[in-house]
């Protein structure tokens, strides 16, 4: 296989489409706890999502996993969807509704390039909220790659976007 192609840069991945146990609760978290936007449904088997009036970034479905169990840690499939947030400043207001809300976070770390928070959706689907600081902000290796790190997020920093 020729290995000289490449993607187009202005490529973008459009929406992710998630099969889900209970489109109620999954509603409840991505609508209202996270603040998407209900853009069209298809009765109580599928609804779609976005932020913005996009026709969707998230499709949902219970197709084929109506009351299904929760994805186990271990199995195959996705590892996380990344939501990516403006700005620093929305991305502690969103931190801030989930701890009002007691939502628990499964992680959240400093990459250097990027701050984020990690959850699960009540399926067991990981979640990526971040925000990207400025290109011009990273750091680069003598190779040309971006230097990228895992540390603990300044939560507490964070939350000051928002005094």
């Amino acid at each position: 296989m020729d290995n000289s192609y490449r993607i187009p840069s202005q490529t973008r991945i459009g929406h992710i489409h998630l099969k889900v146990a209970d489109l109620e609760r999954s509603l409840n978290f991505y609508q209202n706890l996270l603040g998407f936007e209900l853009t069209m449904r298809y009765g109580s088997q599928a609804a779609f999502i976005s932020a913005g009036g996009y026709h969707h970034h998230i499709g949902l479905n219970t197709w084929q996993t109506e009351g299904a169990s929760r994805s186990l840690p271990t199995a195959v499939g996705l590892y996380h969807t990344a939501i990516l947030y403006p700005n620093r400043k929305e991305l502690a207001v969103i931190l801030d509704r989930l701890l009002k809300a007691n939502y628990p976070l499964t992680g959240a770390s400093d990459h250097g390039v990027s701050e984020a928070l990690y959850l699960d959706d009540p399926d067991g689907n990981g979640v990526e909220l971040y925000w990207d600081r400025p290109k011009e902000t990273w750091t680069y290796l003598p190779d040309g790659s971006i230097k990228m790190v895992t540390l603990p997020l300044d939560i507490d920093g964070l939350l000051s976007e928002l005094i």
